[in-house]
């Protein structure tokens, strides 16, 4: 089923909106978005008004993950096939749909648990973006970027993302000893090469997120973003490099959410013909880990 077009926002649960204001706009350079939610912190990258949404509250955790569709059409299918796999399905109300930005939108949870959400016809903002380094997000059509999700089941993940709603395998990696291997999966529905990976976790007790990576179309704005991460005295998670699998240049950091920010650039778009390969190693160079 080809009904997904993108990774439309991400809504999650923040518990110190002062240090993820100077986090995300004086330090990685998200421009400022709006929506509903006086409280909310909203995260532009392009048109849409908003891809991220930081929810102040309790906890740091993921709330939804919203993934869109061309229109209605797109999303009774998604409907459908739900149900005949007898997941329940709800339909957002009028107004929760206006509280996101979009037109119209269902929910329901995944086998892990976690609140996905979606949706189509997203409320645009045509005015200039932003950003306060000038900084280009690579978004649009290819939607946010990409979610890694931890996951206690990662066949029954594997199976209810790709054979249920139809997302595209992308290749995968072990880790761990031989003998019992873990296996990361990366999915994709559309040309990025991957917008969702499930890596083996328990979503509780802890944000329910591994990490969202953005891009940008230069890579003097990664290097850039580096700096400043590094000088205001961020944890970097991981060091320079770049991955086997989409290519991508990018650095790893902390979030004040507990999770990880990848920043990166040149990443690799595939086609239909795109066959899904396991990767050896994560990385080409670099993406050294760093011990907190």
């Amino acid at each position: 089923m080809a009904a997904f077009s993108s990774l439309g926002y991400v809504r999650i649960g923040i518990t110190d909106p002062d240090a993820w204001r100077t986090f995300a706009f004086e330090t990685i350079g998200f421009a400022e978005g709006h929506g509903p939610a006086a409280d909310s912190i909203y995260l532009r990258m392009d048109e849409h008004t908003y891809r991220l949404e930081l929810v102040p509250g309790e906890r740091d955790e993921v709330l939804a993950v919203g993934w869109q569709v061309a229109d209605a059409t797109s999303l009774a299918l998604v409907r459908e096939v739900l149900e005949k796999a007898d997941v329940a399905v709800t339909t957002l109300t009028p107004a929760q749909a206006r509280s996101r930005h979009v037109e119209e939108a269902i929910a329901f949870a995944d086998p892990s648990g976690l609140s996905v959400e979606v949706f189509h016809g997203p409320l645009l903002d045509h005015t200039p973006v932003l950003s306060r380094f000038g900084n280009r997000f690579v978004s649009g059509a290819m939607g946010l970027g990409h979610v890694v999700l931890p996951v206690p089941d990662l066949e029954a993940a594997r199976w209810f993302y790709a054979e249920v709603l139809g997302f595209a395998a992308r290749g995968s990696f072990r880790v761990g000893p031989p003998e019992h291997p873990l296996w990361i999966r990366f999915l994709g529905v559309n040309p990025r090469h991957h917008s969702l990976a499930l890596i083996p976790g328990n979503p509780s007790p802890g944000p329910g997120l591994v990490h969202i990576m953005v891009e940008v179309d230069q890579l003097d704005d990664v290097g850039r973003a580096l700096d400043r991460v590094t000088s205001s005295g961020y944890h970097l998670s991981s060091t320079l490099g770049r991955h086997t699998n989409d290519k991508m240049i990018s650095f790893y950091v902390r979030t004040p959410g507990g999770w990880d920010l990848e920043f990166g650039c040149d990443g690799m778009l595939v086609g239909p013909d795109y066959v899904a390969e396991e990767m050896t190693a994560d990385s080409y160079w670099g993406h050294e880990w760093v011990r907190e």
